[in-house]
C-alpha cells in the first residue's frame, strides 16, 4: 500500500500535446525526490498524445492515465479530475508543455514544516517553444500571502504545491485564471506561501500560450477581484493597477 504520508501528485492536463509531452513527463521521472505519483488527464486529444502517455504509464508504475469524461477545453477539469484521483499529501501542477528542473520537489518539501506554510513555489524560467534557454527568470517574493497576492499572482502555476493535510483538496474553479484564484483560496485562510529562492521550472512560450491574448487576461483578473473575492470597485481598481504594473515587468523579461 502506498504511503501517503509524503507523497506528491503531480496533476498534469494534456491535450494534443504531444510536441512536448514526453519531456515534461522525463521531467518528473528525473526528480531527486522520488515519492511522487503522476496522473496525467486527457482532455480529449486527437493526435498521439495517448499513446506517448499510455507508453510511459506502462514503463512507470508511478504514472496513471486519466480521462475526462466530456471535452472541456479549460484546464480547470482536467486539474479536478486529476485531484479528485490523487493520493498524496501534497498536490503540484505541471503543464504538458512545461518541465522541471531536477531538485523542484526535493527543494520544496523541506518547507513545509510549520504549521502556517501551506504553499510553496520557486522562481522559474521562460523558455522559448524550442525549448531555448536565455536566462529569462521570473524572480518571485520569499513570502505571499492573501493581501500580497491581491496585487498580482507572483505563484506560477507550474511551480506551486500544496499541502492537503493543512487545507484539504481544493476544488478548482471552471474559470480562466483557476490557479490564481486556488492560491488565493488557501491563503485567505490565514496560511503563507514560501519560495525556495532557486529557480526550479521552465515555463515554455508559444504562439499558443493562453496568456498570449493580453486583452483576455486583463478581464480574466478584473473578474477574480469582483465576482470571486467580491472586492468593492474601489479596492477591485487599487490591486488591478498594481497587478497590471507589475504584469507589465514580467511581460518583458
Amino acid at each position: 500500500m502506498m504511503n501517503v504520508r509524503n507523497l506528491v501528485s503531480v496533476i498534469m492536463p494534456m491535450h494534443n500535446s504531444e510536441r512536448f509531452l514526453a519531456t515534461a513527463i522525463e521531467s518528473v521521472m528525473a526528480q531527486t525526490y522520488s515519492h511522487w505519483e503522476l496522473l496525467i488527464i486527457d482532455d480529449f486529444s486527437t493526435d498521439n498524445s495517448v499513446a506517448i502517455a499510455k507508453e510511459y504509464a506502462r514503463r512507470e508504475s508511478r504514472i496513471r492515465l486519466l480521462k475526462n469524461k466530456t471535452r472541456k477545453g479549460m484546464p480547470s477539469a482536467p486539474r479536478n479530475v486529476g485531484a479528485q484521483a490523487a493520493k498524496g499529501r501534497f498536490i503540484a501542477f505541471l503543464d504538458s508543455d512545461d518541465l522541471w528542473f531536477p531538485q523542484k520537489l526535493e527543494q520544496q518539501i523541506a518547507l513545509f514544516s510549520d504549521n502556517r506554510t501551506a504553499i510553496v513555489y520557486s522562481n522559474y524560467e521562460k523558455i522559448d517553444e524550442h525549448g531555448v534557454r536565455s536566462n529569462r527568470i521570473v524572480i518571485a517574493p520569499p513570502i505571499a500571502t492573501y493581501r500580497t497576492l491581491l496585487h498580482g499572482n507572483v505563484i506560477g502555476n507550474l511551480t506551486g504545491i500544496y499541502d492537503t493535510f493543512k487545507v484539504g483538496k481544493i476544488g478548482i474553479q471552471d474559470i480562466h485564471h483557476e490557479d490564481y484564484a486556488m492560491w488565493l483560496y488557501i491563503l485567505k485562510q490565514g496560511y503563507i506561501a514560501q519560495n525556495t529562492g532557486t529557480t526550479l521550472a521552465a515555463y515554455r512560450i508559444s504562439s499558443q500560450s493562453i496568456s498570449s491574448n493580453k486583452m483576455k487576461v486583463i478581464s480574466w483578473q478584473w473578474n477574480i477581484y469582483r465576482k470571486v473575492e467580491h472586492l468593492s470597485l474601489f479596492q477591485s481598481a487599487y490591486y488591478f493597477l498594481s497587478y497590471a504594473w507589475k504584469a507589465f515587468f514580467k511581460s518583458i523579461i
